[in-house]
């Protein structure tokens, strides 16, 4: 795993020439184009919608002109890239109800139907599962995210410092408007971002990975079980919120890390939502192959563009100077018996504290759903097991088991 790096102290401002769409796998669109090749689009403009949830918008990363869009197969995917224009303005939003909802706490189709417009709907993930949440669905708790320990992540302090905290606040006042539910803030151990309130509570994660994630909050707090009804959002989305609220129009940039042992030096950006991953990259590389992932070490995916939730680039050194084995070899190896999981102390601290984790993982890799289930599988993701795959280099990822068995689950429901 890559060494921590000293962080410059100077935040840069980067917008690439280019634009890409990079969304979470785990959200499953039917995409509609509602753009062409050769439109140009403002920041926040509407470029793709779900055909069986029209509430699900994808909006444009910058203000730009579309130079290519095509649909995949069964519309589930597009290659999309915008060419930045500084000359379109961004796109402006009519909030002037929602913000009335806001201010008098009463209320909530105004503010629901911004959000989705906006694209800022998909920001949101629940549990179980880790889907967008369908349009008119309600939480039984939103959680915060203020604090992440993957490595090399950047600070989320730094993401809703100054004015951006004034944006925070606005966010958290509007998602107490729009949902009835507690909100529950979780960031490190430090001074309080943000003042409790009757709706607002703060929750404190460990410095250590994997303990700043939702899922170790979740398992250490709440029940788990099929009828888990969380849905989790990162501060700096929710401060997005509030720019929203404020401007009329969505924030330009989020805050990334660009950092790993392939690059000369690392640096902490303000650049937009996909991002050209390359510019970004390039001109700071040291020489040799390189890899770069969009996201950390431990989960991320070799990308072109920064993905639709990732706050961190990484970029590693290449190794490609084994052979590729021959195709018995593999046919051999998937054939047998996969090697035993020793209980290690790595391994539990993997696993992110207080759970029967060896159990979950015999139940995951015997596919048991049902055990899987009250072992605490329904409050995970894939990044929860993200760091146990790292330490055991499991075959088949146990991060890959435990989509299997949520995906099962899900199915009969």
């Amino acid at each position: 795993m890559p060494t921590p790096q000293p962080w410059p102290q100077a935040v840069e401002t980067v917008i690439t020439a280019e634009a890409g769409l990079n969304l979470d796998p785990l959200i499953d669109m039917r995409m509609e184009a509602l753009v062409q090749p050769g439109d140009s689009v403002g920041l926040g403009s509407p470029i793709l919608k779900d055909r069986r949830h029209p509430e699900w918008v994808v909006t444009a990363p910058m203000s730009g002109r579309v130079a290519q869009l095509e649909l995949g197969s069964g519309r589930r995917q597009a290659n999309l890239l915008i060419h930045h224009d500084e000359k379109v303005k961004p796109h402006q939003f009519d909030i002037h109800a929602a913000r009335a909802e806001c201010d008098s706490k009463s209320g909530s189709n105004a503010l629901r139907e911004l959000l989705q417009s906006s694209g800022l709907w998909m920001r949101l993930r629940s549990r179980p599962f880790g889907r967008v949440p369908a349009g008119d669905a309600i939480p039984a708790m939103i959680m915060v995210i203020a604090v992440d320990t993957r490595p090399l992540a950047p600070d989320p302090r730094l993401a809703v410092e100054g004015e951006a905290l004034d944006h925070l606040k606005l966010g958290l006042q509007a998602l107490a408007a729009l949902f009835d539910g507690p909100i529950r803030f979780y960031q490190d151990e430090g001074p309080a971002i943000v003042e409790e309130s009757d709706r607002v509570t703060i929750a404190r994660a460990g410095p250590l990975h994997p303990a700043g994630l939702a899922g170790s909050f979740i398992r250490r707090e709440v029940r788990s079980g099929q009828d888990l009804n969380i849905w989790e959002i990162t501060a700096e989305d929710v401060a997005d919120i509030g720019y929203l609220l404020s401007e009329g129009s969505l924030a330009p940039t989020r805050l990334v890390s660009v950092a790993g042992p392939g690059l000369r030096e690392t640096r902490l950006v303000r650049c937009q939502p996909g991002a050209d991953l390359r510019e970004l990259c390039y001109a700071y590389m040291s020489p040799g192959p390189r890899s770069i992932l969009s996201g950390s070490v431990l989960e991320g995916r070799e990308a072109r563009w920064l993905g639709w939730r990732d706050r961190q680039v990484t970029v590693l050194e290449r190794h490609d100077a084994h052979p590729q084995p021959h195709w018995l070899e593999g046919a051999l190896r998937r054939a047998s018996r996969p090697e035993p999981i020793i209980p290690t102390s790595a391994v539990e601290h993997a696993l992110g504290g207080p759970m029967p984790g060896m159990a979950l993982l015999r139940a995951l890799a015997i596919g048991d759903d049902e055990a899987a289930a009250e072992l605490g599988a329904l409050a995970m993701l894939e990044e929860d097991l993200a760091l146990v795959d790292y330490v055991t280099a499991a075959s088949p990822r146990f991060t890959d088991l435990l989509r299997a068995c949520l995906d099962r689950i899900e199915a009969m429901t």
